[in-house]
């Protein structure tokens, strides 16, 4: 009983030592490497950032902004953004929207500004950016703001300026023997001669819906000046669409689809498609913006081509006339309203290195884009295209903002469907008109119900 009691005290003991031995030894290593673990253990703060920039003419602008991201990650190892591309159209009307309702939009996206961001800014849904404009001297770096500003303050900053100018294939017009058009009338008779010459006269390739309505809102402002858009927009009373100027614009939309000016099927080509027609001399004309205008010399372009390219102002309504050219500084970057303040830290200073001089030559330079800020720059470095681009925004003092940037999104998507289905002759002009009209009516109503102003 003795021998066996001592050997129960015995194991005991040792068992009660190894604990007392393995307690210890923990705590000291625990205290040895508190710091490295510590260290190990930092939470990663983590960005998402969506874009579109997914098309081949895209590409460069993807490059800059991955580029600027990758060095930022690179000198703070805790950051990580993710990518995330995203067709436009479904970013824009689908995805975004939905996100925006929900309040789980992604962290930085790309947007444009005016009325697209109203809904989101009246939701709280977007980072008012005017302290950080403020405190990093950017008041007077942008170009114009006008589209990122509510009630004095920032919600959004662009990142390059745009133009929506007629491109034109000159060998073309000089084997025609055709003046460089001016007017309408002119234009409209070089639509008549080059179709009867076999020509397209319009490259259009309207799959996404929108490159049509640069035709309308040319031809609108043309035939109505810029205070009928202003009343729509604002909401003035018989400020409407349905209007003599307005017929007279879709009726020539009208008509060109009809002669075929667009080519045979303009809805159902892409951009991608419309431009190859443009640059291989099958299509005469093309309007557009100049972020296309890297596919004019690009690996599927002729070599020479964009030495054959004039860059014109839309045509006036008569001679001497008006040529103001659809532009501005409506594309850029937001943020969202509820990061965290890890989240804002990083996304900050990441905006802070976005619009930086060396960001904004690398957008002329590369991405042949119109810079949003204040930069010298060596236009001759860019190509005989993009040189003409620039010197026209020069030239040419009015711009006005392309129609579906400024229409509210339920409006502009009636403004778009009525271009679509005028091309192709599935609606008469006047009958367009009205049911844009119908859209405008409902969408104030439903602003005066929701007690909006």
């Amino acid at each position: 009983m003795k021998r066996a009691h001592l050997k129960k005290w015995l194991n005991w003991s040792w068992a009660l030592l190894y604990a007392a031995v393995l307690t210890v030894t923990v705590t000291l290593v625990a205290r040895s490497n508190h710091g490295g673990i510590e260290e190990q253990t930092e939470e990663k703060t983590t960005l998402t950032f969506r874009h579109f920039w997914i098309a081949e003419h895209d590409r460069p602008m993807l490059d800059i902004f991955e580029d600027v991201v990758r060095q930022y990650e690179s000198s703070h190892p805790n950051v990580k953004v993710n990518f995330e591309g995203m067709d436009q159209t479904i970013h824009r009307e689908q995805k975004l929207k939905s996100e925006m309702v929900t309040g789980a939009p992604p962290d930085m996206f790309v947007l444009f500004g005016g009325a697209e961001i109203e809904p989101y800014l009246r939701s709280n849904r977007l980072m008012d950016l005017t302290a950080f404009v403020q405190e990093n001297g950017l008041e007077k770096e942008f170009k114009d703001l006008k589209l990122w500003t509510y009630d004095q303050r920032i919600y959004g900053l662009p990142i390059e300026g745009n133009a929506e100018p007629l491109y034109v294939n000159t060998e073309i017009f000089n084997k025609l023997g055709l003046a460089l058009p001016e007017t309408l009338s002119q234009l409209d008779e070089a639509v008549t001669v080059l179709k009867a010459s076999g020509y397209i006269p319009f490259a259009l390739g309207n799959e996404d819906r929108w490159p049509a309505a640069v035709f309308a809102h040319y031809l609108m402002d043309r035939y109505s000046g810029p205070e009928q858009i202003d009343g729509i927009v604002q909401g003035n009373a018989g400020a409407v669409f349905d209007n003599d100027g307005y017929l007279k614009a879709f009726e020539q939309l009208a008509e060109w689809g009809k002669e075929g000016a667009f080519g045979p099927d303009p809805n159902g080509l892409s951009t991608e498609e419309a431009i190859g027609l443009f640059t291989h001399g099958k299509a005469a004309m093309y309007l557009n913006g100049n972020w296309d205008i890297t596919l004019f010399h690009n690996e599927k372009a002729p070599p020479d081509f964009q030495n054959k390219v004039g860059v014109l102002p839309f045509p006036a309504l008569h001679p001497g006339g008006e040529r103001s050219i659809a532009g501005g500084y409506t594309f850029g970057i937001g943020l969202s309203s509820n990061l965290t303040a890890a989240q804002q830290k990083a996304a900050l200073e990441l905006m802070k290195a976005f619009y930086s001089e060396d960001v904004q030559k690398r957008i002329v330079y590369e991405g042949l884009r119109i810079p949003s800020m204040r930069i010298d720059f060596d236009a001759q470095k860019t190509g005989p295209v993009f040189t003409q681009v620039t010197g026209l925004m020069e030239q040419e003092a009015q711009t006005f903002a392309p129609y579906d940037n400024i229409l509210s999104p339920e409006v502009k998507w009636s403004f778009l469907a009525a271009v679509e289905e005028t091309i192709s002759r599935r609606i008469a002009p006047d009958a367009a008109l009205r049911r844009m009209d119908d859209s405008l009516r409902r969408y104030w109503s439903l602003r005066s119900s929701s007690g909006l102003k």
